[in-house]
């Protein structure tokens, strides 16, 4: 909704703007301008970003669509989930996690956090690294430069679908002057037509440099950003779950190594401490 909102904010904003000051709006319908603009971006995208980036630009525009797909609500089942397996290797011994680490969707543990029980990276995440420290890992500097490296090739790889949108941005006003230079080159070919017809082979070469700009500085850059925002929203998902096993390495209790994994959560998303208390609290028969 916010993506829709926001684009229609600027086209009305332009058009409807140019079309208050009294200009013709049939001058901007320009549609081999569309074509060698929005063409040579589309050719140029392929050119600069590898197949995995190409697969999947359909997806980029569910994510700006959907936003951050974790919500306050995943983040006290996530901090639950930490809850319930530290407090059980707490009780068992780290040993104990070893069944529900080796088939996490046959685990009850797992089951009974559904949301993040169908992710499957973050499944994966949390099972590899339970699965280490049930295996002996002590060196807790160790693991969190392991994570670290996870994590950090985690966000070179959003940070090529930003890149690839962002370099629309950046080359759209470009092609939008390739356009006018085409249309200037249209104009001179017809230099000895009459004023009104130059005039309006004039206006079209000029809606190139237009279209260009409009698409780098209101659709794509912003669409960039929002992904931006929104990869770097969602990473912290991950760096809970960094942060609470870290603690939990380091000896302490499930819920101040929980507490831990609130701390890195961002403010807009992160439970109270208190909220956190309370749904731990529902959890603790079943964690003994």
């Amino acid at each position: 909704m916010r993506l829709i909102v926001g684009i229609l904010v600027v086209m009305l904003s332009v058009f409807g703007g140019y079309a208050a000051s009294g200009a013709h709006m049939a001058v901007l319908f320009q549609p081999f301008e569309f074509i060698i603009i929005l063409g040579a971006a589309a050719g140029a995208f392929v050119i600069g970003n590898p197949p995995k980036v190409l697969k999947g630009i359909g997806g980029i525009f569910g994510t700006l669509f959907r936003g951050p797909r974790y919500s306050k609500a995943a983040y006290l089942e996530l901090l639950g989930l930490q809850f319930t397996l530290f407090k059980l290797a707490k009780s068992k011994g780290n040993l104990a996690l070893e069944a529900h680490v080796e088939n996490p969707h046959e685990s009850a543990i797992f089951n009974s956090f559904p949301t993040f029980a169908k992710d499957h990276h973050a499944v994966e995440f949390m099972c590899d690294y339970l699965r280490m420290i049930t295996l002996g890992t002590e060196n807790a500097h160790e693991l969190e430069t392991l994570m670290d490296e996870e994590l950090e090739t985690h966000h070179q790889e959003t940070e090529q679908l930003v890149s690839g949108i962002q370099a629309l941005a950046d080359g759209t006003p470009a092609l939008g002057i390739v356009a006018a230079v085409l249309g200037v080159i249209h104009t001179m070919g017809s230099i000895n037509q009459p004023p009104e017809v130059l005039g309006h082979l004039i206006g079209g070469a000029l809606v190139g440099t237009f279209l260009g700009v409009l698409c780098a500085y209101g659709l794509f850059g912003p669409m960039a950003q929002s992904l931006r925002n929104i990869f770097e929203a969602e990473s912290k998902y991950y760096l809970s779950m960094k942060a609470g096993l870290l603690a939990h390495m380091a000896g302490y209790a499930p819920a101040v190594s929980i507490e831990f994994a609130r701390k890195a959560l961002m403010s807009d998303v992160r439970p109270t401490f208190i909220e956190v208390e309370q749904s731990t609290a529902n959890l603790q028969p079943a964690a003994s």
